[in-house]
């Protein structure tokens, strides 16, 4: 009797299919083409470092007697109060425009060559959300730097600052994937910053980042509270804080979590209608 061998899978579509090792290296690989472009942009760089300092001291300013207004009731300065807003905000306005990322490449071809490449799709989506937190990161830290050394305290201590992280995290992966799944359908830059600012801006201004929210109308406090950027904002405050609302603290990291998940996979059904029309 003789036995019938079925065909090794070619080595591009197992890379295509393939998890583990392969999906981990193709992550890594692309995550590390998107660093090294930042590197070779000095300016990008300096941007990066320079923003934080601006929105945190500039901010920090204008609105540093606001805690004075009876009913702001935080008991804090408004430094302590504004930097988790800051981070947030930070982490709101990059992963945004992370999605003009994938519009370069489709300008460029790269898209295209990649489609064509043994390139693992799962890390071609991840790669990007990996690159925009890692930036987001690292603009915390300067922010929680720059605040310790214009005299602000969070007696969160170093856990307080990690659990703002796992909030940046987050933050950056729900609008990363939104960007990206909005890159992927509409393909225009213009169309993708009209969409990104159109989005940001009331998200900012309808959440407690920069005023309480004590102190806004009602209809303001009822949209806040389906806001996931103040749900990012209510983790980093809380993370920092002497005593916590755990409570609210681990709900809003839930709800980030599956609006995160949720986004994650809008965003791969918009790479799977590109991948079938290009």
């Amino acid at each position: 009797m003789t036995a019938v061998t079925a065909p090794a899978p070619s080595p591009a579509r197992s890379a295509r299919r393939g998890g583990g090792p392969t999906f981990l290296t193709h992550t890594l690989l692309l995550t590390g083409r998107q660093l090294r472009w930042a590197v070779r942009m000095p300016a990008f760089l300096v941007m990066n470092l320079v923003q934080p300092v601006i929105w945190l001291l500039l901010f920090g300013q204008l609105f540093k007697s606001v805690v004075e207004i009876p009913g702001f009731g935080v008991g804090q300065s408004y430094l302590e109060y504004l930097t988790p807003g800051v981070v947030m905000m930070l982490a709101l306005f990059g992963s945004a425009w992370s999605g003009t990322v994938y519009i370069q490449d489709m300008e460029r071809g790269v898209m295209d060559r990649l489609l064509t490449s043994p390139a693992n799709r799962g890390a071609m989506i991840v790669a990007t959300l990996v690159y925009q937190s890692i930036l987001a990161v690292f603009q915390s830290l300067i922010v929680v730097g720059i605040a310790f050394w214009a005299g602000a305290r969070f007696d969160g201590g170093v856990g307080g600052i990690l659990l703002l992280l796992v909030g940046v995290v987050l933050l950056t992966a729900v609008f990363c994937s939104l960007s990206n799944a909005v890159a992927l359908l509409a393909r225009d830059q213009t169309a993708l910053i009209g969409i990104s600012q159109l989005i940001t801006l009331p998200l900012m201004f309808l959440s407690s980042a920069i005023m309480n929210t004590k102190l806004s109308p009602e209809w303001v406090r009822n949209v806040a509270a389906y806001n996931p950027f103040e749900w990012a904002v209510i983790v980093g405050r809380e993370a920092l804080s002497a005593h916590p609302d755990t409570a609210a603290l681990w709900g809003h990291v839930g709800l980030l979590a599956a609006l995160a998940v949720v986004m994650a996979a809008l965003a791969t059904s918009a790479f799977r209608v590109y991948q079938r029309s290009a």
